[in-house]
């Protein structure tokens, strides 16, 4: 019976956004039926719970903070045609080809998520992507593909609470799981060179997806033992955005006219603000409460000021607000089934469950790393509920921790693009989608994840197959 309920919230969520149910109603029946696991099975104190509304729970404020100044900034650019004429200007310099839409999904986005981490990279992607003239449904899925270096987001927490927890290096498990990162870098470009590549070109797209993964996989790589796991993401990121755009700059094109150097100044005030203020904080040794001047959730409304040159027009500020109430409340809602989860002792009851198939639980080890991205939408969340008890289960088979951790830490970092959570803030990001639209995308993309999460089974079987 224990077994069962701590099996019941995941299933419970899967089968009702399987049969089409809204992802608040899915989160919401997610939420009820980890309370009703919670009280048959899995006790809390009153202690416990308190303990964690102290550690979660500024995390939490955080994220629904976070994603409240993205799309406040989004709609603000939007409104001022900021974002049109950036998207203009950029697919001009790079040309409306295949090269336009690898650098969103392997520069722009990574670069974004990496400064900022919580989806925030798509509030930047997705209206570029809007303006190069494909359909919503297509929109949304590649600017979800840009989500793939979330073990680099937001300088790296996720990453870091998987190495804490599994007590090995910060610095290794950066290096492990970037290399590991070739799967879903690669597999990422060549899904969004097939979904917007033309017919014609389709065969030669997919290998510059390939190729594109590549390098950024290489870069990252470079970028990890050179200065660290925490900025890699963004330093290599920031190398492919200039490689495409000069790469893309052999044409003449126009200057980049006033509305689009405000949202690109938008931009560099939020980016700038973010890591500034994470350098003065780190070089004065400031407590740890001060880190918050650093947090996306700030600069993102700074920036958000200083698009709309003062306070936002109230359309904007409305659109914010609609689409912030849907996408927050799921986002919310999905976290708080993951600490549940984690606090309770479920997460923990399931994956040892698993572990009982012995050695074999290898192969499945990144099938459960996944299913923690996919109910918490965060690799913080899901390495919050699974990385002990992974790292423990992998020193009993006699594995090497450190890959063992890397392929946990890729697997839950990937699924999460297709978490209700982060499904829905892609779609209140794009003008005109639709609920039809939601269930296409939400069956895209977990059909590339699958492919990442197979993948990566498979070299868990090599390992496997190698310490026997």
């Amino acid at each position: 019976m224990t077994i069962f309920l701590s099996f019941f919230p995941i299933l419970l969520t899967i089968l009702a956004l399987g049969l089409r149910m809204k992802a608040l109603h899915a989160a919401l029946l997610g939420v009820v039926a980890t309370i009703m696991a919670i009280a048959l099975a899995f006790p809390l104190s009153l202690s416990q719970i308190g303990a964690a509304s102290l550690r979660w729970g500024p995390i939490l404020t955080e994220v629904i903070a976070i994603i409240a100044g993205g799309l406040l900034l989004s709609n603000v650019l939007q409104h001022n045609r900021g974002q049109a004429a950036l998207a203009k200007w950029i697919e001009e310099r790079s040309g409306n080809n295949i090269g336009t839409i690898l650098l969103i999904v392997h520069g722009i986005t990574p670069f974004a998520e990496s400064v900022t981490g919580f989806g925030i990279g798509i509030t930047i992607a997705i209206p570029l992507l809007v303006h190069l003239g494909l359909s919503a449904s297509r929109v949304a899925v590649i600017g979800l593909m840009g989500l793939c270096a979330v073990p680099w987001g937001s300088m790296g927490p996720g990453t870091l609470i998987a190495a804490t927890m599994a007590d090995v290096s910060f610095y290794k498990l950066g290096i492990v799981s970037a290399v590991i990162s070739f799967i879903p870098f690669t597999l990422t470009g060549m899904a969004a060179a097939l979904l917007s590549g033309s017919a014609e070109h389709r065969r030669r797209d997919v290998f510059y997806g390939f190729l594109s993964g590549l390098c950024l996989c290489l870069l990252i790589s470079v970028m990890n033992l050179v200065v660290g796991t925490a900025p890699a993401g963004a330093l290599a990121a920031l190398i492919m955005i200039v490689f495409y755009l000069m790469l893309g700059g052999k044409r003449q094109v126009p200057h980049l006219n006033r509305e689009g150097r405000n949202a690109l100044y938008s931009y560099a005030v939020l980016l700038s603000g973010v890591l500034l203020t994470s350098w003065i904080v780190g070089l004065l040794k400031l407590p740890a409460g001060w880190h918050y001047l650093a947090s996306p959730a700030v600069w993102l409304f700074v920036a958000s000021l200083f698009a709309a040159k003062g306070l936002p027009q109230r359309s904007p500020v409305r659109k914010a607000w609609d689409s912030w109430v849907q996408s927050a409340s799921v986002t919310g809602l999905f976290l708080v089934i993951g600490i549940l989860m984690s606090i309770s002792g479920m997460a923990e009851c399931l994956a040892r469950t698993l572990a009982q198939a012995g050695p074999g639980y290898a192969v499945m080890a990144p099938l459960v790393a996944a299913l923690g991205g996919f109910v918490t939408g965060s690799n913080s969340g899901a390495n919050a509920m699974f990385a002990a008890t992974q790292a423990d289960i992998a020193r009993s088979l006699h594995f090497s921790v450190l890959w063992f951790m890397g392929i946990h830490n890729v697997a839950a970092s990937f699924l999460l693009m297709a978490s209700p959570s982060k499904i829905e803030m892609a779609l209140q990001l794009i003008p005109g989608a639709t609920g039809t639209d939601r269930h296409w995308i939400q069956k895209m993309v977990l059909y590339v994840s699958i492919f990442v999460v197979l993948a990566l089974m498979l070299l868990s079987c090599l390992f496997l197959l190698s310490a026997c």
